[in-house]
């Protein structure tokens, strides 16, 4: 296929007639209530900063000429999203206790590898000091904190609009709809756009610039999700997409503008990663092409050059107890920054480093563990192969031959292989909660 996704012209032509004459996604889920009407949507290419909007678009044209390959990935994604109906929406003001600053509409989440080095009393109720177990995630994090629903309200709303997107059902859209609303803007349920008292760690920090993560890994799915129902979603107002507009360039402030987010954008690992990542996303979604355009530029030099080894590995990860998660986890980063670079003409895959450090050897680093022919040689508490399948779907599509020949080898993850209807990377094997 090559690095650019170039779509055949006899189906292009084809979606114009189907557009025309039968706008109805012939790609409902089997045994679907909702009449043909609510399913019409237009075949509209999503302004999305990390999907490719017209590779989707071009998957949305297929299943309703009768694809049935996709339309079984789509049942896939359905039951996915089918999940979700009855869950949330999920707010930060429902915490037991607000974040150390006392506004509940402040984020709140607590470090996940720092855990309590003394029995609770009553004089010492946390168990302080806190000590550090690397890769070992501390179980009470997942309660009294945000972290949770946060993670549900990304995966949700990005469940549901890719439904909504490729079926047309409008109870998809309605409950994207009102996670987003719920989370975001509502005045009396919004987080406020911010990371102050982000990965919090009892007695001792009320908040890290580390936690920056915690939005950084995942929001710019939230960012695609939006893009995807600002392609005719009658559930997502004009006033809801300025309001997140606004949101989004509050939270874009702060994050280059504050100590935490420039001591994020500073760390060599792949919190930078993640953090330019971010920023080149937000930038893209809020309009300043420009910014985003450079972020992706400078994080050839500034994070490849420097995080990614000649062979491929990458050193920083390696030395984790979790290095298997963490080589694959920064791949993410990089291959969905890549993505967002493709929007703004900034080829981050053609990228040589002096010694050859590139996203294509880093990903061949890990073609023999994930296609199983080799044990993965480092340390690693929970290996999971199928961790890598994203990955290597990423470099296949950007042109890379072992990438290419490696793909049929690969794990299936959980839940199904969804990259034909959303193909950009996720951490598959997530570790946060």
């Amino acid at each position: 296929m090559g690095r650019r996704f170039r779509p055949i012209t006899a189906l292009l032509a084809a979606l114009t007639l189907v557009g025309l004459l039968a706008p109805a996604v012939a790609a409902r889920p089997a045994g679907s209530t909702q009449p043909a009407s609510a399913a019409q949507a237009v075949f509209r290419a999503p302004r999305t900063a990390v999907l490719p909007g017209e590779r989707m678009r071009y998957a949305k044209l297929r299943l309703a000429l009768g694809d049935r390959e996709l339309r079984s990935v789509v049942r896939q994604l359905a039951a996915r999203a089918d999940r979700w109906l009855g869950q949330g929406p999920w707010t930060v003001v429902d915490k037991p206790r607000p974040a150390p600053g006392g506004d509940v509409h402040d984020y709140l989440s607590q470090a996940p590898y720092w855990w309590p080095s003394r029995t609770p009393t009553g004089d010492n109720p946390w168990g302080c000091p806190y000590v550090q177990r690397d890769g070992e995630r501390n179980p009470e994090v997942d309660t009294g904190t945000d972290r949770q629903d946060l993670e549900k309200v990304f995966d949700s709303s990005y469940d549901l609009a890719l439904a909504w997107y490729y079926t047309g059902e409008r109870q998809y859209a309605r409950k994207a709809a009102d996670v987003l609303r719920t989370w975001f803007l509502s005045p009396a349920t919004r987080m406020n756009p911010d990371l102050d008292h982000a990965q919090f760690i009892p007695c001792k920090y009320d908040g890290r610039a580390i936690g920056i993560i915690d939005f950084s890994q995942s929001y710019t799915s939230v960012l695609d999700a939006v893009a995807l129902l600002e392609t005719g979603a009658p559930e997502w107002t004009r006033a809801d997409r300025e309001a997140m507009g606004e949101w989004n360039g509050d939270f874009l402030g702060w994050l280059r503008d504050g100590d935490f987010g420039q001591q994020e954008a500073a760390a060599a690992n792949n919190h930078g990663t993640f953090y330019d990542m971010l920023v080149a996303g937000l930038a893209y979604a809020t309009g300043d092409r420009e910014l985003a355009r450079r972020t992706v530029r400078e994080a050839a030099a500034k994070r490849v050059d420097a995080q990614i080894a000649a062979d491929g590995s990458q050193p920083l990860e390696l030395a984790r107890t979790r290095s298997w998660h963490y080589s694959t986890f920064d791949l993410v980063a990089y291959t969905r920054l890549a993505a967002i670079g493709e929007n703004v003409g900034a080829d981050l895959w053609a990228h040589r480093g002096p010694q050859g450090q590139s996203l294509f050897a880093a990903v061949r680093y890990l073609l023999p563990a994930a296609t199983g022919r080799e044990a993965w040689p480092h340390p690693e508490l929970e290996f999971q192969r199928f961790a890598a399948s994203d990955v290597v779907h990423a470099a296949a599509d950007a042109g890379d031959g072992a990438a290419r020949r490696a793909l049929p080898l690969l794990e299936v993850p959980p839940g199904g292989d969804l990259w034909a209807l959303r193909p950009a990377a996720e951490q598959l094997d997530s570790i946060a909660g």
